[in-house]
């Protein structure tokens, strides 16, 4: 990985986030501010989303607008997010998104804070509700105030359970923690106040070690262990022999969580797909099937050049329920390149990127290279290749696993 380029963009991400943040601050539209900046509103949103470069001209222009200097907006130094920020409903930066929570921070930007305040969802758990709460302990203190549904806390020995507009504030070095009761979910607003002696813990983790979450799906081949806190602190590995990812990861989730979203794809041209784990099942089944009526078997090298296209995870979670190896590999491959991997691997299929001129190199290598028999394209159409978007959808959505 490119640690240079990560950080880069890591920044600019930050730096649009800043630039958003200021906006509302500032009560400015984004139209208003496109216009300030002179962009269209298109490009505004790409650059405040940090989703493209932001371009040195523009961040001057929204310090110009927002009457800061630019460095503010490059290095976060304005007064005014030390001041006071504004989070509008349902705006808060994401923080954890895990089985049954849901936390988002409500002040993400502003500096030299002494609390944290979060806008949290505790999902509904009816296994909960038979079980023991479990409690976990940081510094500080912590102020909770149930928005909706009812939420059964537990601090010390003590329990109590607040409904809409109850609050409650206690010390956090106390064991407690909370669940949502009554049959609906619970929102709530969590303010943790740092200790004296901070925790190496984020707060928000304290939250979500205060709900004591459902087993794991992967109990069957990891057993967690953990500190007074909840916090994991050794994992050991079992039936490792056993174990395949497509179906007892991702089938798992899809069996258990099938409207959960799995991957969130975004094209070149910015073309956005969602795809669930259902769908992720659904699609990886029926391209097992395919290649399974290819010929490809448990065993078999194939080989994916798919670039950036969303087919890689069909193809690849396919290939594990085959039982076959997939060999991912960059589309920067020449003839000789490909001559060499086919010969050592033993490669007897590919999966390929119609985009470029790697599918010609493909047909050049295969003619010294006998041991690769079948060619799927992937966004096109080719002689004596055969078509993956066209062919994989007319097989079955179900696959039987076997050992």
């Amino acid at each position: 990985m490119d640690t240079n380029k990560t950080s880069t963009q890591n920044q600019l991400v930050e730096v649009a986030a800043r630039i958003k943040e200021m906006r509302e601050i500032l009560g400015m539209s984004a139209e208003e501010t496109a216009k300030k900046t002179e962009v269209t509103l298109e490009d505004y949103n790409l650059y405040e989303g940090g989703l493209t470069d932001l371009p040195f001209t523009f961040i001057y222009k929204c310090a110009l607008a927002f009457g800061v200097d630019i460095t503010d907006l490059l290095e976060g130094d304005s007064a005014k997010l030390t001041s006071y920020t504004v989070t509008r409903r349902g705006k808060g930066q994401l923080t954890a998104h895990e089985d049954g929570i849901e936390i988002s921070n409500l002040a993400p930007l502003f500096r030299k804070k002494i609390a944290e305040p979060y806008w949290v969802k505790y999902e509904y758990s009816e296994e909960l509700q038979s079980r023991p709460i479990h409690t976990t302990t940081h510094s500080g203190q912590e102020f909770d105030l149930v928005i909706s549904g009812k939420l059964k806390v537990q601090v010390g020995e003590h329990i109590t359970v607040l409904e809409e507009g109850d609050s409650i504030y206690y010390d956090s070095s106390t064991p407690h923690g909370m669940i949502a009761v009554d049959g609906e979910d619970c929102e709530f607003c969590a303010v943790v106040l740092h200790g004296e002696h901070a925790d190496d813990v984020p707060a928000h983790r304290t939250i979500v070690s205060a709900r004591q979450s459902e087993d794991l799906l992967i109990k069957e081949f990891i057993e967690c262990e953990e500190d007074e806190n909840g916090i994991p602190t050794k994992f050991n590995f079992k039936n490792t022999d056993r174990y395949n990812f497509a179906f007892d990861t991702v089938d798992a989730i899809a069996n258990k969580y099938p409207d959960k979203l799995a991957m969130l794809h975004v094209a070149n041209d910015f073309t956005e797909r969602k795809f669930t784990f259902r769908d992720i099942k659904r699609a990886s089944n029926q391209c097992a099937n395919y290649f399974k009526s290819l010929g490809i078997k448990r065993g078999d090298r194939v080989m994916l050049i798919l670039k950036r296209h969303y087919q890689f995870w069909f193809s690849m979670i396919a290939l594990h329920k085959l039982g076959a190896i997939a060999i991912p590999a960059t589309n920067q491959l020449l003839t000789h390149d490909l001559e060499y991997r086919f010969d050592t691997a033993g490669v007897s299929a590919i999966v390929c990127t119609a985009d470029g001129k790697v599918s010609d190199y493909v047909d050049e290598a295969q003619k010294k290279c006998p041991s690769l028999q079948t060619k799927i394209l992937v966004g096109g159409s080719k002689d004596g290749w055969r078509d993956f978007n066209e062919e994989y959808q007319l097989y079955s959505a179900h696959f039987k696993r076997t050992e």
